[in-house]
């Protein structure tokens, strides 16, 4: 574990990362499983799913991988076909994932080598791990992208506002929506009033929704 990243249990038993005696933390400290079950899987993916079997995920922070694990664990339980990319400019080292919990509390038997094939498959290069879900995975800053109308969902899981307000700030929200395809999706645990105005102006159809354990909202954007 590197000198200012170190593991914890969040409130539902699963493992998070904090960092640093900042406060920050890679997930809800009341249920890292549960916020990611809700906000990404429930509320994205299986909200597009009741139409379509097909999906073009952008995640923005793969941090400890548990939304990729989940949605592949999504994709071969349905099934979906899934293309997930991810963008990580501060990866986990071997020795951070190794400890997590997550296949002890997703099950199968295979999560921990799914979860290992995540975070050691080679930069920058798209990978089938499945035959529903392929995997490509970018050690660039958010800033860098630059798809236009390329996905169908965005999982917005940057820090929150107070740590690194220029993720939230205008030209960051916009380059999602310029992402994402016409009727694509985002969402995010965030339900700042400032966000959700940044995101109406940009053309977004936002909604308020009851948000994971520990958060009275959280946020979906329809383009």
């Amino acid at each position: 574990m590197t000198s200012d990243r170190h593991l914890f249990v969040t409130a539902d038993g699963s493992h998070s990362i904090a960092v640093g005696n900042v406060g920050l933390a890679y997930h809800s400290r009341h249920g890292a499983i549960q916020e990611s079950q809700h906000v990404f899987i429930d509320a994205a993916l299986h909200h597009r799913g009741r139409t379509h079997q097909q999906h073009q995920v952008l995640e923005i922070g793969l941090g400890t991988g548990l939304n990729a694990l989940m949605t592949w664990q999504a994709a071969e339980r349905v099934p979906y076909s899934i293309q997930y990319t991810a963008y990580e400019l501060y990866p986990l080292e071997r020795a951070e994932v190794e400890p997590l919990n997550y296949p002890q509390q997703l099950g199968p038997v295979e999560s921990k080598e799914q979860l290992l094939q995540l975070h050691d498959c080679e930069w920058e290069l798209v990978h089938s791990l499945s035959p529903h879900f392929q995997f490509c995975k970018h050690q660039q800053s958010f800033e860098s992208i630059a798809a236009e109308a390329q996905y169908d969902l965005v999982y917005f899981d940057a820090f929150a506002p107070e740590a690194q307000p220029e993720l939230w700030d205008t030209p960051l929200l916009e380059k999602m929506y310029r992402a994402l395809k016409t009727g694509g999706i985002l969402t995010t645990y965030c339900a700042k009033g400032v966000v959700k105005r940044r995101l109406k102006a940009l053309g977004f159809t936002v909604e308020a929704l009851p948000g994971p354990p520990g958060k009275r909202e959280m946020t979906r954007a329809t383009k």
